[in-house]
């Protein structure tokens, strides 16, 4: 009877458990088997590829020049020792694929510098220049202020 069943000896022994371990629950040992990504970041990329960006928009002219009106007359009261405040929306450029998206900020600004052509903003908390905005970016400027003088 040996001949067919060669274990015969050892079928009905308990399972073997080492003493210095734990036994693996389960739950543990089905894990092993379970699936792995063999194209690590592929997951990132694809999402990478599929999150949408927006165009910057080329303002008309006539958008353009009350663009620039209403920047004279904010340098005009910064002048004057005003800082005005304003909400801003302006283009970012994406940094990883073409196109970028409009984010607004409001706040009020400290100084226009039309050799950077840029828009400073007012840090009140450190009471120093916050955000600044290139104002080839900018796609509107709105402020209470515009209401009665535009």
């Amino acid at each position: 009877m040996n001949e067919y069943f060669p274990y015969n000896d050892i079928i009905d022994l308990p399972h073997h458990q080492a003493d210095g371990r734990k036994h693996m629950s389960l739950y543990d040992r089905a894990a092993q088997f379970s699936p792995f990504a063999a194209l690590t970041g592929y997951d990132e990329i694809i999402a990478e590829e599929g999150r949408l960006t927006d165009d910057m928009t080329d303002l008309p002219d006539h958008i353009r020049d009350e663009l620039d009106r209403k920047l004279i007359l904010l340098s005009a009261m910064i002048e004057d020792g005003y800082t005005p405040e304003v909400t801003v929306t302006y283009f970012v450029p994406d940094k990883l694929k073409a196109g970028g998206s409009y984010e607004t900020y409001t706040g009020e600004i400290k100084k226009i510098d039309y050799t950077f052509r840029t828009l400073v903003f007012y840090d009140r908390e450190h009471d120093t220049a916050g955000k600044v905005l290139n104002i080839d970016m900018i796609f509107s400027v709105e402020s209470r202020l515009f209401d009665d003088t535009i």
